[in-house]
């Protein structure tokens, strides 16, 4: 299917590695002119040529924290006008509730929530003066059944659930919408890590590990399995697409599954 991305301009956050990555590699080859941002400068490149390597004939790399006010404006600066936004953006760390300090609290929500409110801010108008835009944000299954062990990261994707939802209810009559994909546990880069730090027995093998955390901690998995960066990467294409006209202010889960949608 042709996703009819050229000539389309993406902005990608956090796209260095993961699902940032995968979903700057997917735009590209699809054909979109892709914009990707990180802080580091030879990761940065790296995304890039990556992404070059897969197929993709546009793809730019700006230096700079979309987390901060200082970088959001470096990358309004860099690239003032665009016409998808992938807020993908986000930390996340296990940590007792207690043990969650004002500094952790402050950091995760500037990182995984004030990075897609500064830069939809900076982009929606001019999507809605166009009248053609995507905004997504990548939230997580967490926004919605909170892990007891994360509930300040829970607390931020239950956060750009809101602000998606807000933000699409802007854009009645229009043609630019605002979804959020609420992806499972997904591999990607520190994932290993965080499971091992989960697990009964952090030596075992990884296949035990997984196997033991979708039995324990997600049950209720529809999958049970981790949920691969590419797979997330299509449902985010598509709904960055022309082709998903017809869906806004929806919350897609990548295991299946569809919530708050005002088609």
């Amino acid at each position: 299917m042709d996703l009819q991305l050229n000539g389309k301009t993406a902005l990608v956050t956090g796209a260095t590695a993961g699902i940032g990555l995968e979903i700057a590699r997917t735009l590209a080859t699809e054909g979109a002119r892709v914009v990707i941002t990180g802080r580091e400068r030879t990761k940065l490149d790296s995304a890039t040529a990556a992404i070059k390597a897969s197929g993709g004939s546009e793809i730019t790399g700006i230096l700079a924290n979309a987390a901060s006010a200082e970088g959001a404006a470096t990358i309004a600066k860099a690239e003032p006008s665009i016409d998808i936004l992938i807020n993908n953006l986000g930390i996340y760390e296990s940590k007792a509730f207690g043990d969650i300090t004002d500094v952790d609290w402050s950091h995760l929500l500037d990182v995984n929530v004030m990075s897609g409110v500064r830069l939809s801010r900076t982009y929606l108008p001019g999507m809605l003066e166009r009248n053609w835009g995507r905004i997504i944000f990548i939230s997580s299954e967490s926004g919605l059944a909170i892990p007891e062990d994360m509930i300040h990261y829970a607390t931020s994707k239950t956060a750009q659930l809101s602000i998606s939802r807000g933000l699409a209810q802007l854009t009645r009559g229009t043609n630019v919408t605002v979804n959020s994909v609420l992806p499972g546990p997904t591999r990607s880069e520190g994932i290993e890590t965080f499971l091992r730090s989960q697990a009964s027995d952090p030596s075992a093998p990884i296949k035990q590990i997984e196997a033991e955390f979708f039995a324990t901690a997600r049950a209720a998995s529809i999958l049970q399995r981790m949920v691969e960066a590419e797979e997330v990467a299509n449902l985010v294409a598509y709904l960055a697409s022309p082709r998903s006209s017809a869906t806004n202010g929806a919350a897609l889960r990548a295991e299946g599954g569809l919530v708050n949608t005002i088609a």
